[in-house]
């Protein structure tokens, strides 16, 4: 292939091929980044390399850009093989590729990975491909089945090693490399450098460059840390606090265990954040649609495991919250980095109690910033913000939205009920916010915080014990108030329901989740009379309907036909469309 660059972008001189050239400034890359133009000419000569570059800095671009351009079209066999962690980040990197290599004609990118039919790979190996971008497990399956042969590889790419290391991938990756048998081209890229990280370099990488870019270069001086000492209250009220008086578009928030990712969810769904759980007991499928919402907007606030989040790459993600935090400096880097991408301001916050402050410092050091302590904002700061918000709101519909059979709606009630139409407006502004106080009061000063959190919550009341931070429950008490109170269809918040979110649907019925709940005024009546009439469907068949703050969701028999889900999904309860999806069964409500 001609080396002869294409004149006008930044990447002139970078020996990439023409049409290689012209993909990457169609995809909007001018000039290359730090690690971009670092990396791509030690590629572009066939050099082994080690980067040290996290997610969102361009790094893709830095690997798939030259080794792209040395492919031979002619011959539909493996060349290249990029190992990834995780399935999202495998399907991300080979989307890459497709998109870098739209001017290779015949160009075949397969990405491989569990929990998707082999049959899909099969057929896709056996028709020829050139690039492989997989996950280390099932490229080990391929190879022992011998439908994957790496006889004509010249370049293969380790990418995220340190979190291979941390998901105990280490020797998977060294059994394949082992696989080949010629000298190839090898390139490892990774955040950061553990010992054991270092060691594969060492052995499999022949005099490689060695490219160690500093915090500015890694991306981190676009993101502002800092940490909340929790002192006086719990972490989910100080979170709450937080979230109130942020200006915020997508927030992570990170957690140790898949039982928190639920519980800390549901509380701040009670406290009116839209909210939804991430966790490694998913499904793939519903891990995607979850991820797909956040993207979309349709959730503001995804609270995950370390796990689940690996290879999440959403643009929106303003904030990351360590609810809990890491152990290590490692895991804290790859969590803050899905915020501050490709230039964009993100903030990452850390809570930490007094006895972990050494961490601080830690961090400080890995990631070669300072972190700023802060305070809980006060209930001005609060009210301020959601004061703010409201008039934001009022601002965005006056300017997106034909008004005028509502305005004359207001004057004809105003005028039958002798009342000022300001009155009637402030009406509709509390049936639009629910029933929960707009404003803090200011008689509830910042020193209650601790009172309110010491008084025990409705679940450690039930039989509940606190301990170590954590509650387990007492076997043998139960609480007649909430026996009664489930046995009515409520539970002690008042919430209408007939399951708890961490149940799963019975074997014969498939969850679906509505996009109204109590601050729309949805009640299970309405959800049942909406479903019977419009579905057909008699009332002992809708199950399960739990009703939460901005949704609801209920249980309706398997194998329900396309046509019925169909006219479901334009239905509307109470003058607003319900925007009915089904959930996976592997996700809890």
């Amino acid at each position: 292939m001609s080396q002869s660059p294409l004149p006008g972008n930044g990447f002139d001189h970078m020996s990439l091929s023409p049409a290689v050239s012209q993909a990457a400034l169609a995809a909007g890359y001018t000039e290359p980044t730090p690690i971009q133009s670092s990396a791509i000419p030690v590629l572009s000569q066939g050099r082994d390399l080690v980067g040290q570059a996290r997610t969102g800095t361009g790094k893709t671009a830095a690997f798939a850009l030259p080794l792209l351009s040395r492919i031979d079209l002619d011959l539909p066999k493996p060349q290249i093989l990029i190992l990834t962690p995780t399935r999202e980040l495998a399907i991300q990197v080979a989307a890459s590729f497709q998109t870098y290599g739209q001017g290779l004609k015949g160009l075949k990118v397969l990405p491989v990975y569990g929990g998707q039919s082999y049959g899909v790979q099969l057929n896709a190996l056996k028709k020829g491909v050139h690039v492989i971008v997989g996950t280390p497990g099932r490229i080990m399956d391929h190879i022992k089945r011998k439908t994957l042969a790496l006889g004509h590889l010249f370049a293969r790419v380790l990418d995220e090693a340190d979190e291979m290391l941390h998901m105990g991938f280490i020797e998977d990756v060294e059994w394949i490399f082992n696989q080949v048998g010629h000298p190839v081209q090898t390139a490892l890229f990774s955040a950061t450098m553990p010992g054991p990280v270092m060691k594969i370099a060492r052995t499999y990488l022949k005099d490689p460059e060695e490219i160690v870019l500093g915090s500015k270069s890694l991306g981190l001086s676009t993101i502002c840390q800092k940490f909340w000492l929790v002192k006086g209250c719990s972490k989910i009220l100080g979170l709450s606090r937080i979230l109130d008086a942020t200006n915020f578009d997508g927030v992570i928030v990170f957690v140790k265990t898949k039982s928190s990712t639920l519980e800390v969810c549901r509380q701040l769904e009670d406290k009116g954040f839209r909210a939804e759980a991430l966790n490694g007991d998913m499904a793939q499928e519903a891990r995607e649609k979850t991820v797909s919402r956040l993207k979309h907007g349709h959730i503001d606030i995804l609270v995950a495991t370390d796990v689940a989040a690996r290879g999440l790459d959403v643009d929106r993600i303003s904030h990351v919250v360590n609810f809990d935090m890491p152990g290590k400096a490692e895991p804290y880097i790859h969590r803050i980095g899905r915020t501050g991408r490709a230039g964009r301001k993100g903030e990452a916050l850390i809570f930490i109690y007094p006895k972990e402050r050494w961490m601080i410092r830690k961090l400080e050091t890995a990631t070669g910033k300072a972190i700023e302590q802060i305070q809980l904002p006060s209930n001005k700061a609060i009210n301020k913000k959601r004061t703010a918000d409201f008039k934001a709101a009022i601002t965005r519909t006056l300017d997106a939205e034909d008004l005028s059979v509502f305005q004359d709606l207001v004057t004809s009630f105003a005028k039958e009920a002798d009342l000022p139409v300001e009155t009637v407006a402030a009406a509709l502004g509390k049936l639009v916010h629910g029933d929960t106080p707009f404003l803090l009061s200011k008689k509830d000063p910042e020193k209650r915080l601790a009172m309110d959190t010491a008084s025990p919550s409705p679940r450690q009341k039930n039989g509940a014990t606190p301990v170590n931070g954590k509650v387990k429950l007492t076997p043998g008490k139960k609480d007649k108030a909430t026996e009664k109170s489930k046995a009515a269809g409520r539970d002690l918040s008042g919430r209408d329901s007939v399951s708890t979110p961490a149940e799963l649907p019975p074997r014969d019925m498939d969850r679906y989740r509505i996009e109204l709940g109590r601050r729309q005024g949805v009640t299970p009546a309405d959800i049942v009379g909406a479903i019977s009439n419009e579905a057909g469907l008699e009332s002992r068949y809708i199950k399960g309907i739990t009703i939460r703050r901005n949704f609801a969701t209920v249980d309706l028999p398997k194998g329900m036909p396309s046509d019925i889900f169909h006219i479901l999904k334009k239905t509307w309860i109470r003058s607003k469309p319900m925007e009915i999806s089904k959930l996976n069964q592997d996700k809890a409500a």
